[in-house]
């Protein structure tokens, strides 16, 4: 199990909310950044969490910061919406891209940026809302605005078009620090062979324990938990060893 630590970003400062709504400030992105690579963090996963609905990019040159003095994977997502997007990803340092408005618009695209930049480089990200009993719908816009899909159908048209890894967030979730949503993830494991990262809802250790034992080689992106200091990453790598 990979220890990612989410860092959701807003005009250049570090933000957390509940539901992916009610946003606050958290603090400087590059500083928190250092700590937890400092701290033994297996990677990073920062999120422009307004670059989709602006259809803007602004991190590259904060990108270009973090990775001039940390050595982890690091994943940037929010504002992927064309094959330059993803070149210049790559150029400010970062090893990986997160994809979810524009593969939801235009699923192709996905297929587009696996032939470019190889499938190890591209990561869907899902943002998954529970609109029935054992369903649920992928949402664009950091959670903004519906899509009608159902998620079922959504896992076999990116597996089709091609992906290296899976990022799942339950917006139900997300924020609340009370535990993972095991129905989703659960529905999702079924269906995918690509590596599956889970993330929302984390509040204590025996959380990470529970999608350690129930689904292997699934990693877990911690949000709250690292930013407000309820676990500490020594305390989880302990704990996985």
């Amino acid at each position: 199990m990979r220890t990612i630590a989410r860092i959701d970003i807003k005009n250049e400062n570090v933000i957390k909310g509940i539901n992916l709504e009610g946003l606050r400030k958290v603090g400087n992105p590059t500083e928190i950044a250092k700590k937890y690579y400092s701290e033994g963090i297996d990677e990073l996963l920062i999120i422009d969490s307004v670059a989709s609905l602006y259809g803007r990019n602004n991190l590259f040159n904060l990108i270009k910061s973090i990775t001039n003095e940390i050595f982890v994977p690091i994943t940037l997502g929010g504002g992927i919406r064309s094959l330059k997007d993803i070149e210049n990803s790559l150029n400010s340092g970062v090893d990986k891209v997160a994809i979810n408005s524009k593969a939801l618009e235009h699923p192709n695209f996905l297929k587009e940026a696996v032939t470019n930049f190889g499938e190890s480089t591209i990561v869907v990200n899902i943002e998954a809302k529970k609109i029935d009993d054992k369903k649920w719908e992928p949402y664009k816009f950091c959670g903004r605005e519906r899509t009608n899909l159902n998620i079922t159908n959504w896992i076999k048209t990116i597996q089709n078009k091609g992906c290296g890894e899976i990022l799942l967030t339950s917006i139900d979730k997300e924020g609340t620090e009370t535990g993972f949503d095991i129905d989703l993830i659960n529905e999702v494991y079924e269906l995918t062979d690509k590596p599956l990262i889970v993330s929302g809802g984390c509040g204590k250790i025996n959380d990470i324990q529970i999608i350690n034992q129930k689904f292997p080689n699934v990693s877990v992106a911690l949000a709250s938990v690292l930013h407000y200091k309820t676990l500490k990453i020594s305390e989880i790598k302990k704990i996985l060893r």
